[in-house]
């Protein structure tokens, strides 16, 4: 049994030794930039985590663990592209160190290198890791043009929130634990109990997410807060303050919301007025701990011994009981 600091430095090695030294070089350096610039590693870590609950053989997962970091790590350089965001993790995004053009193709480059990696997965489980795989990519993009979409809207709904988030952020934990799990030899309940861990984990991450932007501690957090606010970005926050306001209040909450006009310390105060009203503050509390529940019960249901669930219970505190 693997801890999580040796599932780690098993994916950083791994990545290291990536063979990404071809030609043209304008094509490959950037995808060994992105590789190269750290961060949390949590979804390959997920899935060598899932395998390791049934098997001490590992290393069978890993190239599935690149895949999936490798389509993940694609999605950012589209994200900032999309976004025009100018630093990732620290660093400035490949779109403005090189230009879009060549950004567009480093992305499109990382989805066939993930494909290569799990070509090299055992040919008996293949077809139904691929169908996983393929779940999460077109639900990912489902999940981003949700998310676009709504900044059309005036406001969006409970439901149609937590799909999106559940497209962009849930599907892709969810997949990584799932295929995981198959590598190990997992049964069909515990594929679906370490599915639904997954799920609840990034619902739960989302929402804190969410929190954070509003009643974090910029220093720690890492980003502006209020900055949800003033982009007028949907969040589960605003969706709870309009739930709970009348008619007339909650028209003058959603045009104050979307104002493009007001300062934005002016429009953050103003926002988190109503958000203090609405008691916003401890009713996203309750939803990121109504996630958390659901994804340790999961945890809990799995056939396996209790010292091999531990590595998991260490993820999902990180992941949730977090400030930055």
């Amino acid at each position: 049994m693997y801890s999580l600091e040796l599932i780690n430095q098993k994916i950083e090695s791994a990545i290291e030794h990536l063979d990404l030294n071809a030609e043209p070089k304008n094509l490959y350096e950037p995808i060994r930039y992105i590789m190269g610039m750290g961060g949390k590693r949590i979804r390959p870590a997920l899935v060598l985590s899932a395998c390791n609950l049934y098997t001490d053989d590992i290393d069978q997962a890993i190239p599935a663990a690149l895949a999936v970091e490798l389509f993940h790590n694609f999605t950012l350089v589209h994200d900032d592209i999309m976004d025009n965001a100018e630093v990732r993790r620290g660093m400035i995004t490949i779109h403005k160190k090189w230009n879009q053009n060549t950004a567009i193709l480093t992305g499109d480059a990382m989805t066939v290198l993930a494909y290569q990696m799990l070509a090299q997965l055992d040919a008996s489980i293949l077809p139904i890791i691929v169908n996983v795989f393929n779940s999460f990519a077109i639900g990912i993009c489902e999940g981003q043009q949700m998310d676009m979409d709504f900044e059309s809207h005036a406001m969006v709904t409970r439901d149609e929130y937590l799909k999106m988030i559940e497209l962009k952020t849930s599907i892709l934990l969810k997949g990584a634990l799932q295929i995981g799990a198959i590598i190990g030899g997992a049964t069909k309940n515990d594929i679906e109990l370490i599915g639904e861990f997954g799920r609840s984990m990034g619902l739960a991450f989302q929402l804190q997410d969410d929190f954070l932007d509003c009643y974090g501690n910029s220093n720690v957090f890492g980003k502006r807060i209020g900055g949800d606010i003033v982009s007028s970005k949907k969040t589960m926050l605003s969706i709870i303050t309009s739930d709970y306001l009348d008619v007339k209040s909650r028209n003058e909450f959603i045009a104050l919301y979307n104002s493009k006009t007001l300062p934005d310390e002016l429009k953050i105060s103003k926002v988190m007025e109503y958000y203090h009203v609405a008691n916003v503050k401890q009713e996203m509390l309750n939803l990121v701990d109504l996630y958390f529940q659901k994804a340790k019960r999961a945890i809990d249901l799995l056939n396996v011994k209790a010292p091999r669930r531990d590595v998991f219970y260490q993820i999902l505190n990180k992941l949730v009981d977090r400030k930055s």
